[in-house]
Order: C-alpha cells, then sequence, then structure tokens
C-alpha cells in the first residue's frame, strides 16, 4: 500500500484500514488508527507505521480518542453498556436515573441512538421491559396493592402500569398474580 493510499484511508477515516496500519503525528508525538475521527494532521507532519510496535519503538503515545494501543476499540458499545447499566439500576427511580443519565455526558437523542444501535429496542421498550419484570416478581413475592408495585416498578401512573403489563404479559397484573399464586399451590388451571 502506497503512502498516498494509506493518506487517503486516514482522511477519510476509512475503518477497513484499521490494524493495518498506524499513522502519526509527529508534532503531537501522538498514534492513531486510520478511522481516527480526530482532526486531520497536516500531511507533512504525519509519518506512517507498519506495526503498533514500530510506534512504539519511535516513541508515539496512543490517542486517547480512537485508542490505537487496544486490539479492539468500540466506543459506541461501552457507551450503550454504560447506559444500560444505568438503566439496570436505576429503573426504578426516575429522578436518580435522570441524574446519572446527564453524568454519562450524552444528550437524550445520542442516548437513544446508542442504545437502539447496540441493542435493537429504545431506551423506554426496555425501561418498561425491567419495570415489567420487576412488578411480576413483586406481584408473587408480595402481598402489595398493585398501585404500590407498579410506583416500586418504576410506573409513574397506574394506568400506564397497566396498559404496559397487558401489552407484555397479555393478561392484567390481577389475573398474573392469580395465575401465579394457582401454580405455586401445584394446581394446574385445569384442576380449577
Amino acid at each position: 500500500m502506497t503512502e498516498e493510499e494509506r493518506w487517503k484511508a486516514v482522511l477519510s477515516c476509512d475503518t477497513t484500514y484499521d490494524g493495518q496500519f498506524f499513522y502519526g503525528v509527529k508534532t503531537t508525538r501522538i498514534f492513531c488508527r486510520p478511522s481516527c475521527k480526530s482532526k486531520n494532521p497536516k500531511r507533512e507532519n504525519v509519518i506512517f507505521f507498519d506495526t503498533k510496535e514500530q510506534v512504539e519503538r519511535s516513541g508515539f503515545r496512543p490517542c486517547k480518542r480512537c485508542r490505537p494501543d487496544l486490539s479492539e476499540f468500540q466506543p459506541q458499545k461501552e457507551s450503550a453498556e454504560r447506559i444500560k447499566f444505568t438503566y439496570n439500576r436505576y429503573f426504578s427511580d426516575h429522578n436518580q436515573l435522570k441524574e446519572e443519565l446527564k453524568k454519562l455526558g450524552f444528550n437524550r437523542n445520542r442516548i437513544i441512538q446508542l442504545f437502539q444501535n447496540q441493542y435493537g429496542k429504545t431506551p423506554v421498550e426496555y425501561l418498561n421491559e425491567l419495570r415489567i419484570t420487576s412488578a411480576k416478581k413483586l406481584l408473587v413475592d408480595t402481598q402489595d396493592t398493585i398501585l404500590q408495585i407498579a410506583l416500586q416498578s418504576g410506573f409513574e401512573s397506574l394506568s400506564v402500569f397497566y396498559m404496559q403489563f397487558r401489552r407484555l404479559m397479555g393478561i392484567s397484573p390481577n389475573l398474573y398474580r392469580k395465575q401465579a399464586s394457582v401454580k405455586s399451590l401445584g394446581y394446574s388451571e385445569d384442576n380449577l
């Protein structure tokens, strides 16, 4: 591959060249992957390397944006995983969830985009699944009222809870509780 081909790959941030070569910027002593989204350096300041070892022997530091020092770097996946962890931990507390999401440093649209690209569903769909899973457990394990369970599971209104529960489970929360208690007693619905 010629230096001109490499330079074109750098200018276009072409991910297909990642791992085939690295480039260093002489003025900053930083090296990058061809796909790095950082501002393009001046051509005269760029030097190309075939391997990571060559770069390291030359005294260049890895870029903090594209992390060429790692064998695999997927910042969008890592961001989506941090968002999912936050949802898993704070799904039942809207105020805390908002605060924790702010700390991640993404705007609402970016959170939706990252999450949907990684997991194939919107954050709202995922949060509703988490909340319904929590509600199902509470319906079986406690004698709390349906309203208490809805609130403990992170739903802000009873009507939304009923609608989401029926949408995901196909039955009402009351019927789910009754069926679960019948099953726990060892009866089948045919015996009733």
